[in-house]
C-alpha cells in the first residue's frame, strides 16, 4: 500500500509519445511527439498521433536517426525509467545493421585532376567489373 492507503494499479494504455520516450527509443517527449505528427511512427500499421494509446502488445514502427526500428510494447511506462528497466519494458524486433564491410567502394577522383584518361577509364572499368 502506498503511504495514502490507496493501491497502485498498472496503467492499461499510454500515450504512444510518452511510452516512447519513457523506454528511451527518443531523447525528449517533444522529439518524440514531433516524430508522431510527421507520420513516422505507425502503432499495429496505423498512421499514429501523438496522443494515440498503446497497450501491452501492440507493435510500433518509428523512423529515426536514419532507420526504422520495430518494437513490441511488453510493459506500460508513463515516466521515464533507466536504460535496463527501459530494455525488460519492449521486444526489438529490428534487424541488425549491415556490416560495413558490405559498403560499396566507389572510385574517386582527386579534385582538379581533369578527365580521366584512357588508362584511368580501363582501371575504372575493372574496379567496377565491366
Amino acid at each position: 500500500m502506498n503511504p495514502g492507503g490507496a493501491v497502485a494499479v498498472a496503467p492499461t494504455s499510454a500515450r504512444v509519445d510518452a511510452w516512447m520516450w519513457a523506454v528511451r527509443l527518443y531523447k525528449t517527449r517533444s522529439a518524440a511527439t514531433a516524430a508522431c505528427r510527421a507520420g513516422h511512427v505507425r502503432v499495429n500499421g496505423e498512421r499514429a498521433k501523438a496522443a494515440q494509446p498503446v497497450h501491452a502488445g501492440d507493435e510500433i514502427r518509428m523512423r529515426a536517426d536514419g532507420f526504422e526500428r520495430t518494437v513490441i510494447v511488453r510493459r506500460l511506462l508513463v515516466k521515464r525509467v533507466g536504460a535496463v528497466v527501459a530494455a525488460d519494458c519492449l521486444d526489438d524486433l529490428t534487424p541488425p545493421p549491415p556490416p560495413r564491410e558490405e559498403v560499396v567502394v566507389v572510385a574517386q577522383r582527386d579534385r582538379g585532376a581533369g578527365r580521366p584518361t584512357k588508362r584511368d577509364r580501363r582501371d575504372l572499368d575493372k574496379l567496377l567489373g565491366r
